[in-house]
């Protein structure tokens, strides 16, 4: 858990609140965490149901995990304690996200088991809901297109998660979605069709 060291601070409510926000949008405000191996598509299946979503009217966001080490996390590398630091901040971010209103969609490895609790335990029940995307170590390898995994098994990346590095499969996740078996089409239709049962968009997407 992060150290509060700012004192002297007050959180400070709005007049509009998350019910409005929602009433206005159509839609309720959650996180969408993907989480799975480098590799094994969250980015990509994000993205599909990004543009599901959008077509429909709705406003999402996708949070990436490449693109946010470009910014927000640019000071932090790949040791364990910075790649809690960089996921407290993405859950930190992603529940302002929901708090808008907005489907918020993170596409991180967050391979700590730990630290996807912590996310989760940000927002109320419901609102965090866990997509493991799931795939052999071997297809991981194959999709490699940016030679990673052939980087760190000749040594070259150090803690690079699923050779030297662990990941920690989630246990009770919303969805689990094997990419190695279900094309983008059908992995995308199930993650809109839980959010169309869970009550958070209407049945039109």
């Amino acid at each position: 858990m992060a150290e509060q060291k700012a004192t002297n601070i007050t959180w400070h409510a709005g007049e509009i609140g998350k019910a409005e926000r929602e009433q206005f949008l159509g839609q309720k405000g959650v996180v969408i965490w993907f989480t799975g191996l480098s590799g094994s598509g969250k980015s990509t299946l994000a993205h599909a149901v990004e543009q599901r979503l959008f077509e429909n009217g709705h406003l999402c966001y996708v949070l990436d995990g490449d693109n946010i080490r470009h910014g927000l996390n640019k000071n932090l590398g790949f040791s364990p304690a910075d790649r809690t630091e960089n996921i407290r901040r993405i859950g930190e971010v992603a529940k302002l996200f929901a708090d808008a209103g907005l489907i918020a969609m993170t596409a991180f490895i967050s391979p700590y088991s730990a630290d996807r609790q912590i996310a989760r335990g940000l927002l109320k029940e419901g609102e965090f809901i866990e997509v493991f995307v799931e795939v052999p170590l071997d297809v991981a390898e194959q999709r490699d297109t940016k030679g990673l995994y052939k980087k760190a098994r000749a040594g070259e990346i150090k803690e690079f998660t699923g050779i030297s590095a662990p990941y920690e499969e989630p246990q009770n996740p919303e969805m689990v979605i094997n990419t190695a078996d279900m094309s983008l089409q059908e992995s995308a239709d199930k993650v809109i069709s839980y959010l169309v049962n869970a009550g958070i968009i209407p049945g039109d997407a």
